[in-house]
């Protein structure tokens, strides 16, 4: 006797069959398999290393998860909350989840380069790294691995004047990179002027001036932790720690966190901020600051039309449209929403970049199409970063230039350049 015979016993057919409906007709036997074909099919060894993890990562929100479990709370709040009820972060996601693609048929996609010129120089892909306060609370590595990772990916990193690595490091760790510097002019305008000084030193040629900040922001997430710089252990957190031993035994076994360029600050978030910075800085300041840098300008928290026809009256070489991720005015402007009327305004007269909302290579593609020349990013390579350091910026970078140049295929564009507002429209 044999296994096929046990399994599917024979069976005689009847003439009640088709009255009945059973299905007659001669079925292939069934029979064991075999080792080697189960074991094509069965879990392999679990991916437990840091780069198993991060090659499994599909997109941005999957970095988002493993940086969670990575980070403690607190860490992780820092970069994934925003101001007050947090829904102008929330709009500005949920703007590109109304984004409707209108793609072409029978075009020649074989090639869809992603390389797009900034600025007078060509980059990768219209991606900017936007600058980021605090990097190295996310990692040990900070700015360093940003930098190195932005080098290898052929697109601009740009530092925070409240950064933990000073711009000369900076310069060491990604000496071919294209890295900019990020201004907030502060009251002692010698600090500032030295700021600046330090950035031309370290070859930083394109300044990024941040004008949204003129007050801090209530991140109440921050509040209800307790935030410092260096975070501080609480009897709260005691747990937390406990949780996430790989972040705290990097933590405790680094150099101390610090500004590497603003000195004496105070150690809570919103103390820095009114302390340090100017709130009756106005356009005419921009006049001193560019007389003080001879390289690209750009303004970045751009949320009126107006503003941004000012700001290219006075000759800026760029405005980045920005509600600062939602992290300053909750309920202001939807960077995406209003892009398009900032780009009719100012025209050819200066450069329009997005920031806001940025989670995919599809999204970057949404903004080019409505006129922007590029895109700031920070929490999808924040993320990364915290889920696995310069690998994990990395995988950030790989994974929204493979949706980027995917999403170009299948509009039926032959690149970046073809891109327009025929494209795409918002629900």
């Amino acid at each position: 006797m044999v296994w096929s015979s046990i399994i599917t016993p024979p069976y005689a057919p009847t003439a009640f069959d088709s009255v009945l409906g059973i299905d007659t007709a001669p079925k292939d036997p069934r029979r064991l398999p075999r080792w080697r074909e189960l074991r094509e099919v069965l879990p392999g060894r679990p991916r437990l290393s840091r780069a198993q993890k991060l090659a499994d990562a599909a997109d941005i929100a999957d970095l988002r998860l493993l940086a969670r479990r990575r980070a403690p709370r607190m860490v992780f709040d820092y970069v994934d909350g925003a101001a007050e009820g947090e829904r102008s972060m929330a709009r500005a996601v949920e703007a590109f989840e109304r984004v409707e693609f209108s793609p072409r048929v029978l075009r020649d996609v074989a090639e869809a380069p992603t390389a797009v010129e900034i600025l007078g120089r060509r980059i990768a892909m219209p991606v900017v790294l936007g600058p980021t306060g605090f990097t190295r609370m996310m990692h040990r590595e900070g700015e360093r691995a940003v930098a190195r990772a932005a080098e290898r990916a052929g697109v601009p990193y740009t530092l925070s004047t409240m950064g933990t690595t000073t711009a000369g490091d900076v310069a060491k760790a990604a000496p071919g990179g294209w890295n900019w510097f990020q201004l907030y002019v502060v009251r002692d305008r010698v600090r500032s002027l030295e700021m600046l000084s330090l950035a031309r030193d370290a070859g930083m040629d394109v300044l990024v001036v941040t004008v949204d900040v003129p007050v801090a922001g209530a991140r109440l997430r921050d509040v209800r932790h307790g935030l410092t710089i260096p975070p501080a252990l609480r009897w709260r957190s005691v747990l937390q720690a406990a949780r996430h031993p790989a972040w705290w035994f990097d933590f405790l076994t680094s150099e101390p966190l610090r500004f590497a360029t603003v000195e004496g600050a105070p150690g809570d978030l919103a103390g820095i901020t009114n302390l340090m910075f100017d709130p009756s800085m106005t356009i005419k300041d921009l006049e001193w600051i560019r007389s003080a840098w001879q390289g690209p300008l750009l303004v970045k928290g751009v949320q009126r039309v107006d503003d941004a026809k000012d700001l290219a009256a006075v000759g800026v070489d760029g405005l980045v449209v920005s509600n600062h991720g939602g992290r300053q005015l909750d309920r202001s402007p939807t960077p995406l929403e209003l892009l398009p009327e900032v780009v009719d305004a100012v025209g050819d007269r200066t450069e329009v970049f997005l920031d806001g909302g940025v989670r995919s290579g599809a999204d970057v593609a949404a903004a080019v199409a409505l006129g922007a020349r590029a895109c700031f990013i920070g929490r999808a390579y924040l993320y990364g970063l915290m889920a696995g350091g310069e690998q994990g910026v990395t995988r950030a970078l790989d994974l929204i230039r493979a949706e980027l140049g995917r999403t170009l295929q299948l509009l039926g564009v032959g690149g970046v350049g073809s891109l327009d507002r025929d494209s795409v429209r918002l629900r």
